[in-house]
């Protein structure tokens, strides 16, 4: 196999694309968060006006999502982590990966309720 190619199309290069990719969706969500905090300052009324649309089914969905990002962003990263510092770590890469996956979809039916009851209950009722 020539050099650089060892992961290409297999889990280890998609690992490392959804890592970035969900590294750059939690940076610009941070982005957003920091200036909807900072219109408090600029135009209280303004805040009000859009904590008020973050209430809604479909932001909700956005929560969860997020989650979902952070989620696989912070297991990914011990993964990393395990594969830079462990001896066996580039051994065990793959096994590790699939580990991350059960984990966090695991973790991740456990937030449906947590995160998406609200907005089931609004839509749906009690």
């Amino acid at each position: 196999m020539p050099a650089g190619t060892l992961y290409r199309g297999r889990e280890g290069m998609w690992s490392w694309v959804a890592h970035r990719v969900t590294g750059v969706l939690i940076f610009f969500f941070l982005f957003v968060h920091v200036l909807d905090t900072a219109l408090v300052r600029v135009s209280p009324e303004a805040y009000d006006t859009v904590v008020a649309t973050y209430k809604s089914p479909i932001v909700a969905l956005l929560e969860y999502g997020l989650v979902a990002a952070i989620l696989f962003h912070a297991l990914n990263g011990l993964r990393v982590i395990a594969v830079d510092f462990w001896i066996k770590g580039a051994r065990y890469q793959k096994q590790m990966l699939w580990s991350v996956v059960v984990v966090w979809v695991v973790l991740m039916i456990g937030a449906l309720y947590p995160v998406l009851g609200h907005a089931a209950r609004e839509l749906f009722g009690s």
